[in-house]
């Protein structure tokens, strides 16, 4: 490969039609840093956290009073029911195959079943037209290295809209958490990370109750029978995926004290009434909050450091401790190592980009500088092959595709088996060539191939537009290939299948 070619590709999303970058490629990809757009067209057209953080509040208090008035109606016919007892009885041959013909239709018409099947829906909604945004943004961006860098933090710090509360709110996770920090320092991008609703309802955060808090004592001088109490997903994760890494010499006594730290960090206006005033958890739906009400008291003993800060500056000093602590910077590095220089990157450019990422505190730009300055991610061979969302979306760049329907990313993203915030695990999406590189998968990519090239209507010589792609590095094997085709169409499918556009 060219080092024009690894810009486009490596680096980049892919090369466009008429778009080879010019002067020197490295100086190419850091100029994208002052370009950048956080908010281009399609995002910003975009309804934002607190719009669906509102309609979720919305349904959620729904739910609450259907669930209510179902349980008291319940209560009403159980009452009824024993006292026709035996009348039942004796007309139960004839009313039992109507009674479950009623009681079916019955749930077609139950109304709580009706307002999550709605909720259901108006996430979806959300969901589909977040993901056609973010992959309209990436096709037609100018500044491909920052885009591919907002992907990379999305999958680092991964939530996955698998619940009815988390649908709608896995795009706007991306766009409002991600995307202003991507040139930021990792210390702010945590921070904003951390309290977005989306992360804070994906592991749960927003449940957990400090048993010493105010609210929790309460409930166990009451022996109430509501089971409320420590969740130590969320401080489990930061630790473990978010900062330092797995394995990095922290204990479990060090993730109930960060959970404990955590306790109160929680999201705005989802619970109403006397419950969200007592918790302190009222307000804007969606918006951060610190709730003093159940927040575990006292110092916390994290990492061997003592915390005395109280309320929500306690989880915040940690926070800040844990962006720039070494384990963390090494995690960071190695994992930024491996998407741009190997599923294997070597030992010296991660210490390289560790070293960057500590002296600068933890500043992205430096440490991305590091990484476009060290040879390891210049080397001429392939060392990458392309997930399914970065091989979509360079055939769309190199396709020239101008509108793209949400649903169809979507169900292309389905097909190829990395469905768009959607991992099911906080780990995210694997980055080594053996979740994409299967014999299935490959297949997969065949089809999509053939159905995207017969869509450009016979109108791309996949000859030239392959040579403009991949500037001074095409194999004559592809090229051959590709002259070989028996239609423009097929040049193309096969141009889209070719090692060049598999690997990068």
């Amino acid at each position: 490969m060219s080092d024009v070619s690894i810009a486009l590709n490596r680096f980049g999303m892919g090369g466009r039609a008429g778009q080879v970058p010019q002067g020197d490629p490295r100086r190419w990809l850091t100029a994208q840093f002052d370009r950048f757009d956080p908010r281009p067209a399609p995002i910003a057209a975009l309804p934002g956290t607190k719009l669906i953080a509102s309609q979720l509040a919305t349904y959620l208090a729904e739910a609450r009073m259907l669930g209510q008035r179902a349980r008291r109606e319940a209560g009403a016919r159980r009452g009824r029911a024993m006292q026709g007892e035996d009348a039942m009885r004796m007309r139960a041959p004839a009313d039992a195959t109507g009674g479950a013909m009623a009681e079916e239709a019955g749930n077609d018409r139950d109304p709580a079943m009706q307002a999550r099947r709605f909720a259901r829906q108006q996430g979806r909604d959300h969901y589909t037209t977040a993901v056609g945004a973010r992959a309209q943004a990436a096709v037609a961006s100018d500044t491909p290295f920052v885009e591919r860098l907002v992907h990379f933090w999305a999958n680092h710090f991964a939530v996955s809209a698998d619940k009815v509360t988390m649908i709608g709110l896995t795009g706007a996770f991306e766009f409002d958490a991600i995307r202003p920090h991507v040139l930021g320092s990792f210390r702010d991008m945590l921070h904003a990370v951390e309290r977005h609703p989306a992360m804070l309802l994906y592991l749960d955060q927003a449940q957990s109750v400090g048993p010493n808090s105010p609210l929790g004592a309460a409930v166990a001088r009451r022996q109430a029978r509501r089971q409320i109490g420590l969740n130590e997903n969320l401080a489990r994760e930061i630790l473990e995926l978010h900062t330092l890494g797995v394995r990095t010499g922290y204990s479990q006594a060090d993730v109930t004290e960060f959970a404990r730290a955590m306790t109160g960090w929680s999201v705005a206006g989802l619970g109403r009434g006397p419950a969200a005033r007592i918790t302190g958890t009222d307000g804007e739906p969606g918006r951060f909050v610190f709730a003093p009400r159940i927040h575990e008291p006292g110092a916390r003993t994290i990492l061997g450091k003592r915390y005395e800060q109280q309320g929500e500056r306690q989880a915040a000093a940690v926070l800040d401790d844990l962006a720039v602590h070494p384990a963390t910077a090494k995690h960071i590095a190695t994992k930024l190592a491996r998407h741009f220089a190997g599923d294997e990157p070597s030992a010296p450019l991660v210490t390289r980009l560790e070293a960057a990422f500590l002296k600068s505190g933890g500043d992205l730009p430096t440490v991305y500088r590091a990484l476009i300055d060290a040879p390891e991610a210049w080397v001429a061979q392939p060392v990458k092959f392309r997930t399914p969302w970065e091989w979509s979306i360079s055939a769309m760049r190199a396709l020239g595709t101008q509108e793209i329907p949400a649903q169809a990313v979507v169900g292309l993203m389905n097909q190829l088996g990395q469905p768009i915030w959607r991992s099911g695990s906080p780990a995210g999406y694997d980055d080594i060539a053996a979740s994409w590189a299967g014999p299935d998968a490959v297949m997969r990519r065949v089809e999509a191939a053939e159905r995207l090239a017969a869509r450009t209507r016979e109108t791309i010589d996949a000859r030239a537009r392959a040579a403009t792609l991949f500037p001074d590095a095409l194999s004559a094997t592809t090229q051959q290939a590709i002259a070989r085709a028996e239609s423009p169409a097929q040049g193309v499918a096969l141009m889209l299948v070719s090692p060049e556009f598999l690997r990068r």
